[in-house]
């Protein structure tokens, strides 16, 4: 298989590593495998490519302290950072620090190798949108002023109660409005709508 194809899984967690693994494997997906960022750092090293799969809490190098060392070293692979429950701030600093997609766990099997499969296709410095892009962008512009308002103040992570004192309006009227945006951008998560709203390149 070409080493284009390799995808490179980072985690402290035997269990969870030898999981992702052997799912990449049964998907006819070449998989190599690392306990730390350090040593996909070494590896990187000498060259590699392909994607990652990383989680984001690991003792030492974190997953966000690696895509900020992999953007220092001019190392363009395409990453993907696994989450735990709850975790979205996380994700959103991971996104923001240069990471294509994130996985939440527990996360669904096809979940992953969609994450994988379009993370592999990505081209260096791809500046075209992809057809999820595309899609996402389409659902964005379905959205009223004060949904988007509503929509910009998740992904900050502020609760309900602090995006209603900001917009002047009640907490309930900001879970109607939330209720909305997940409906209209077809979401069934908070972590899945903010996943598709730094997709699309929203700040």
């Amino acid at each position: 298989m070409s080493s284009q194809q390799l995808v490179h899984v980072i985690d402290d967690d035997d269990a969870v590593r030898e999981s992702i693994a052997f799912l990449l494997k049964t998907a006819a997906l070449e998989a190599q495998t690392y306990e730390s960022a350090k040593a996909f750092l070494d590896a990187a090293a000498k060259g590699v490519s392909g994607c990652v799969i990383t989680d984001v809490r690991m003792p030492g190098m974190s997953g966000i302290e690696l895509l900020r060392e992999l953007r220092r070293q001019n190392v363009d692979l395409p990453v993907i950072v696994v989450t735990g429950h709850g975790d979205v701030q996380l994700a959103v600093e991971a996104m923001k620090a240069g990471a294509v997609d994130f996985l939440e766990k527990p996360f669904d099997d096809e979940r992953v190798l969609l994450a994988v499969r379009s993370a592999l296709d990505r081209k260096p410095a791809e500046a075209t949108r992809t057809p999820e892009q595309e899609a996402i962008a389409e659902r964005l512009a379905s959205l009223s002023h004060r949904e988007r308002q509503v929509l910009n103040g998740l992904v900050a992570g502020q609760p309900n109660k602090t995006i209603a004192f900001e917009l002047g309006i009640s907490p309930r009227t900001v879970e109607v409005y939330r209720a909305n945006v997940m409906t209209k951008m077809q979401a069934n998560s908070l972590s899945e709508l903010v996943r598709m709203a730094l997709v699309a390149g929203l700040p």
